[in-house]
């Protein structure tokens, strides 16, 4: 896939504080990236950055082929930018909100009814149509403030922390449209506090801490290269013990554990595993060339809050 937005050595400074420290970042077009971090570590900088709304003291960035710095108005008309702090016009119905931000982009007035009704249609807001802004809930809000990025049809959407200070239903509703955006080919670029939904929605995750990329990848790409070791479980009938001296004897088997001691079930034990996945079948086939009655074999899976918490380490600014 071709790259849509890279970003090469990008650094921000501000006065005596750096914000941004050489990043470089590439994004393939069509992809979904959660850009994580701690508070202050610079995601919104970053996104400031690609928007054209803020100068970097160094480094480049390029969005659908534009150079920000050099291409301002090309790359907004390449993207859709929606901040963490928003504004609506209060006294505007929905439809002419969609219809003013339509006629920014120049979209011709013939064309609007249709495209705003579709808009409404995708966010789930048709009902609203002649609903003044005032009105909307916090979450209405939110999708028709997504709905107006989209006005002039963007190849690539910054969404600053789209799920901020929503309830647990729309947050849901913001994660289907973020779903069915992705589904519709958009590349999608966007921070969040709210880890497990980054992982659900995500092709890949970029992780920033004080204004440096510590990690990039997919979530499994991820979890591999941040656990030197893989947890384990296997279930076996009847006692323990043939299994415990059998693993005991593994060069690449550590910290044994079963229950009482640890959360497990009585039939079962877990232990870390520092080989590849060849060593890990064949691990399997050795136990069961053993006699040993294997119930069930299976590698836990950490989430995304682990490898946030392996990756970063606590800087503070």
């Amino acid at each position: 896939m071709p790259t849509i937005i890279d970003i090469q050595n990008l650094t921000k400074r501000y006065n005596g504080l750096t914000a941004l420290d050489d990043l470089s970042l590439s994004v393939d077009e069509g992809a979904v990236v959660g850009f994580i971090g701690p508070n202050g570590a610079g995601k919104t900088t970053t996104m400031r950055v690609l928007t054209t709304l803020l100068q970097p003291t160094s480094g480049s960035a390029w969005v659908a082929g534009h150079e920000v710095t050099r291409e301002p108005q090309a790359v907004r008309r390449a993207i859709g930018y929606m901040p963490d702090f928003f504004g609506v016009y209060e006294d505007m119905k929905v439809w002419e909100y969609l219809d003013f931000f339509a006629a920014c982009y120049d979209t011709p007035a013939a064309a609007r009814p249709g495209m705003i009704d579709d808009l409404l249609a995708l966010v789930d807001l048709g009902h609203k149509k002649e609903t003044f802004v005032e009105e909307l809930s916090r979450g209405m809000k939110q999708r028709l403030c997504l709905a107006r990025t989209l006005t002039h049809d963007p190849q690539v959407l910054i969404l600053d922390e789209p799920a901020s200070g929503l309830d647990p239903r729309a947050r849901i509703e913001m994660r289907e449209l973020l779903r069915e955006l992705k589904h519709m080919g958009k590349t999608i670029f966007f921070s969040s506090h709210i880890l497990s939904e980054v992982a659900d929605i995500c092709t890949s995750i970029a992780i920033l801490e004080a204004g440096q990329l510590v990690a990039y990848g997919d979530m499994e790409e991820m979890k591999r290269k941040l656990r030197a070791h893989r947890l384990v479980q296997v279930r076996v009938l009847g006692s323990l013990a043939p299994l415990q001296e059998f693993l005991l004897r593994r060069p690449d088997v550590h910290s044994i554990a079963a229950a009482p001691e640890a959360d497990l079930p009585r039939d079962a034990v877990r232990f870390d595993f520092s080989g590849d996945d060849d060593a890990l079948s064949a691990l399997l086939a050795a136990l069961i060339s053993q006699g040993i009655p294997v119930l069930s074999f299976s590698e836990e899976t950490g989430d995304l809050e682990d490898v946030f918490l392996q990756a970063t380490r606590g800087i503070v600014r």
